[in-house]
């Protein structure tokens, strides 16, 4: 049935299937930093240098390697040029005029999202170049994060005692490398742009496609002893010789004025901006250099409604930005930096963490916008219907925060290309709501607008064949949609199965809005969501056949492990249900609802009872109480809800759900079994272990580790005092995708020990900042003094 459902799509149709099964992503071990901020598109420069994957349509990626994207050197002493050098380790086939195949041993490559380092050491010159690459990534900005550039500070030392002259040279094609470069209609243009005493000047290349046309923009800021020239066209795919004897001939480019003749069909043009000054003998300067795309107005796959990107807020929306977003940068990276060394400085300079957890902790961020990731705007006119459907009005604030704050979405995985996929969402939202809140409180807006309303539309899902509603009234979606279709507008784009019948996905909904407000203090945002909670969490009682208190699962792939067959009573979802239950109590409290806070606190009382009692083996919970073969599986992420509870301060005294004793027994087991009794304890925590210590292998899942997973079980571990094996159970996921894996800024979904591996570029690694979390309440608590004895119930 889906290989029949793949045909139509990919072959009949000629689209993208939200989840390609028959044809993954292949493993490049060539990436690195991404460009770019946040839902305006980015490109990834690998850490060879090279500009390598391309994510400017929404949801779409193109990794493709093009060549002609090249930073060049050129060094002249007395008037002379003395070396001239691309710096890239090619050598490609095509612009065969250049000088290529830089010897890698002489280049060093850093990265600490948003920021990454390049050292080139040019051979027999005596000269080091350092190439900072900065993108605006800056948590609490809203403006600023969300503006698609990035900018490249070349520091120039010059250990000789001779004065040399230096100029970078930025060239850049046309297009991303697809057959869309050979369309036809594309041209390029120089352009000086000067405000506030600050001019910047380059070239603007105009891409002209139908759909969602966009222009790059390369530049270089013109300062005292700094002269910026261009080329403003060339053959990228010829010998490249009119270019570089341009450069070899004085250091600077011929700077033509006009603009060229859009190409013909079939032919491809690239442009290049040279920044040239003179380093004294022992002497240090800088060159500051641009990449800006302006893709303002976009289309999804239906090309039904237009969407303004976020930045357009602060720029223009008619396609003419990029002059000004690349004088914006260049005139802004130094601030950018600065608040970036202070998000950063107390991790960096905390001699108690590992080096690995700074790295990873940064580095895994890169999802929040190499993810598909689209943040856009309301349209002006929308009202209060266009938005909240025939039975959103009680959202009371979901215009107001829609309309300041935009609407975001990221995808699942570069391969899973379904929108906030919510039941992943749930591990990753600690990034967002720690670093950008606004932003989790706007997509919990969305989510509880498609709770609310109801889609009678039918389908028929894959696996059972069954059909259903694409989505029930009262229960939370399982995504928002694919960047294929028109995302907000048709949720529920993964059909897999009906999601409808899921355990997890209300819960999560609930875990999320209390702990939002918990961190966040916005009592308006837990007043609207008040109601939804309670509209979800009564869709979920269903769930409870027995009436003892505890959900119990369907005996099917029923929540995010969608491949594990869960029956009866479950570690997993059972937690995650306890944990909302108490969740309702506090905030039936903070609301004063005491008819709601009574129902849910004899719920709760029931529950506790039964979930110790069905599942409690005396070392850990078991996986379900099914009594089937695996059903005394050690689960790795059973201790889920007690995760969420400790992040809001809910796991002691009267909120204490489960058993201090219980937790920590269970933790300290998957520890024994699931880490160290797996691989060695190098690769992090295997998802089920069977009692005897070998992997559960009853679905491919069970067997696999789920690095996002690894990271709230090693959050969970620090918030109950077992830091030193929450470090060493997240490290080794770590090492294995960073390290052995070479999986730098693709971190998968999942893994096995024989180095099989599943969804490149994932979510749910974003949940490495619960561990943050987790650290700074540890911390919090450690240096505050005894508390006078207060209210319990307010957070």
């Amino acid at each position: 049935r889906y290989f029949l459902w793949w045909y139509k799509k990919t072959r009949l149709e000629k689209k993208y299937p939200f989840i390609d099964l028959l044809c993954a992503v292949p493993l490049q071990q060539i990436y690195g930093c991404p460009l770019g901020g946040i839902g305006g598109g980015t490109i990834t420069r690998g850490w060879r240098g090279e500009f390598c994957r391309w994510q400017l349509n929404p949801g779409i990626y193109h990794y493709e390697t093009v060549i002609a994207d090249q930073f060049t050197v050129c060094l002249r002493r007395k008037d002379l040029t003395v070396y001239q050098q691309v710096l890239s380790v090619e050598r490609p086939s095509t612009l065969q005029g250049w000088n290529w195949g830089y010897c890698g041993h002489y280049a060093f490559y850093h990265a600490l999202y948003p920021r990454a380092w390049t050292v080139y050491e040019l051979p027999g010159q005596n000269v080091v170049l350092t190439c900072r690459q900065v993108s605006p990534v800056i948590p609490h900005d809203y403006q600023d994060s969300s503006l698609p550039v990035g900018v490249f500070i070349w520091e120039v030392e010059n250990g000789n005692d001779e004065d040399v002259e230096v100029s970078i040279m930025f060239s850049l094609q046309n297009g991303m490398g697809t057959k869309e470069d050979k369309r036809g209609g594309h041209w390029n243009e120089p352009f000086a742009f000067e405000k506030e005493g600050t001019r910047v000047a380059g070239v603007v290349l105009h891409h002209c496609t139908p759909v969602n046309p966009f222009s790059f923009a390369i530049s270089a800021r013109e300062k005292a002893g700094t002269r910026v020239t261009h080329c403003t066209a060339f053959n990228p795919t010829g010998l490249g010789k009119e270019v570089w004897q341009d450069l070899l001939q004085d250091g600077q480019l011929d700077s033509p004025a006009g603009e060229s003749a859009p190409t013909e069909k079939g032919e491809v043009v690239a442009a290049a901006v040279c920044a040239s000054c003179t380093v004294p003998a022992q002497g240090h300067r800088t060159l500051e250099l641009a990449l800006a795309w302006d893709m303002p107005r976009v289309h999804f796959g239906s090309k039904e409604k237009l969407h303004c990107r976020r930045y357009t807020r602060y720029f223009s929306s008619e396609g003419d930005a990029a002059p000004a977003l690349s004088h914006y940068a260049l005139t802004h990276y130094e601030e950018w930096e600065k608040k970036i060394d202070a998000w950063q400085k107390p991790v960096l300079e905390n001699s108690q963490l590992p080096p690995w957890y700074k790295s990873a902790l940064f580095n895994e961020l890169y999802f929040l916008t190499d993810g598909g990731t689209i943040w856009v705007e309301l349209p002006p006119d929308c009202c209060e219907e266009d938005v909240q459907g025939p039975a959103g009005a009680g959202l009371s604030q979901l215009l107001p925060v829609l309309r300041e704050y935009g609407r975001f979405a990221y995808l699942e995985g570069q391969e899973y290309r379904m929108y906030n996929t919510y039941d992943v969402h749930f591990y990753a939202s600690f990034a967002l709501v720690m670093l950008w809140p606004k932003l989790q409180i706007s997509l919990q807006y969305d989510i509880a607008v498609t709770v609310v309303n109801e889609d009678i539309q039918l389908r028929q899902y894959l696996m059972g064949g069954q059909t259903a509603p694409v989505k029930l009234k009262n229960v939370v979606p399982h995504d928002i949609g694919e960047p294929g279709d028109e995302p907000w507008q048709r949720v529920n784009a993964y059909l897999m199965h009906d999601t409808a019948s899921w355990k997890d996905l209300n819960l999560k909904f609930v875990l999320q809005v209390y702990r939002d407000y918990y961190l966040t203090h916005d009592s308006l945002y837990l007043r609207d969501m008040w109601p939804v909670c309670q509209a979800v969490m009564e869709s979920e009682l269903k769930f409870d056949k027995d009436n003892d208190g505890l959900i119990e699962n369907g005996g099917f792939a029923d929540q995010t492990y969608d491949a594990w067959v869960v029956t009866g009573a479950s570690a997993y979802c059972g937690g995650l249900w306890l944990a909302a239950v108490c969740m309702m109590c506090k905030m039936a409290d903070v609301l004063d609802d005491r008819k709601t806070m009574q129902k849910y606190s004899a719920i709760l009382q029931k529950g506790k009872e039964s979930f110790e009692k069905l599942l409690w083996n005396g070392k850990y919970y078991n996986y379900d109480s099914s009594g089937s073969v695996t059903s005394s599986s050690i689960m790795s992420d059973q201790c889920a809800g007690q995760w969420f509870l400790g992040a809001c301060g809910l796991d002691q005294g009267q909120f204490e759900v489960f058993p201090k004793s219980h937790v920590v027994s269970a933790l300290k087991t998957v520890f024994e079994k699931n880490v160290m009794g797996f691989a060695g304890g190098t690769m992090g925590a295997v998802n089920g272990m069977t009692p005897a210590g070998a992997p559960d292998t009853s679905s491919v899942q069970s067997k696999e580790v789920w690095v996002g997973v690894v990271y709230a079980l090693a959050a969970t571990m620090i918030q109950e005092g077992l830091v030193e094996e929450g470090f060493r159970t997240a490290e080794g996921c770590y090492r294995t995708v960073w390290e052995k894996l070479g999986m730098a800024f693709q971190t998968p979904e999942a893994y096995c020990e024989k180095k099989v591996f599943r969804s490149l570029a994932y979510m749910r690694p974003l949940s490495i900042w619960s561990m943050q979390l987790a650290l700074e309440s540890r911390a919090g608590r450690a240096a505050a003094p005894e508390p006078a004895r207060a209210d319990p119930l307010r957070p």
